[in-house]
């Protein structure tokens, strides 16, 4: 195995679902050989590499489907925000999660729809048809969670549509 190959198979073992983007921004290499080398990789059986919301991500192979979704996921700081706050305040209403986290009702339903579709969150609903959200599977959640930071560009993308939400939402009436 070539010393680039080797650099960056390491380099995504380190950062299980990276999207293909940062790989290159964090490499010494052009976007064309970083291609190249990713797609022996996964020729080889050394890397995975799947699809989600029009971003490709890398993975060693010893994530299975779920967790690769999970990363690819939590990636989003929105997203990894409202996890946290499921692990610790579980179960919780989708209302008190969109205050607690000040966010729009509707960013929260976007990010929730893509946890729910994957399988990180659970909506359950009680007798009088009232949702509350609750982690599908808390421990293994949590260990995925230590295994990804989000990115600066996935950060500021959050954090403008934070700013988009307020600005829609007009100023609060004091009286």
């Amino acid at each position: 195995m070539s010393t680039t190959r080797r650099q960056i198979r390491t380099h995504v073992y380190a950062h299980a679902g990276i999207h293909f983007n940062e790989l290159v921004r964090e490499s010494a290499f052009a976007p064309g050989q970083v291609q190249y080398h990713v797609r022996r990789l996964i020729d080889d059986g050394e890397l995975l590499r799947d699809e989600f919301y029009g971003r490709t991500h890398y993975y060693p192979p010893a994530y299975d489907e779920w967790e690769r979704a999970a990363l690819a996921l939590f990636r989003r700081e929105t997203t990894r925000e409202i996890v946290v706050y499921l692990i610790e305040r579980e179960p919780a209403r989708p209302d008190d999660v969109a205050t607690d986290l000040e966010i729009a009702r509707s960013t929260l339903e976007y990010h929730l729809d893509r946890l729910v579709d994957h399988g990180v969150v659970d909506k359950r609903y009680d007798e009088r048809n009232r949702v509350s959200l609750a982690l599908a599977n808390p421990q293994r959640t949590g260990e995925l969670l230590a295994d990804v930071e989000p990115t600066v560009p996935d950060r500021l993308l959050d954090r403008f549509t934070r700013l988009v939400d307020s600005l829609l939402e007009g100023p609060v009436d004091s009286a």
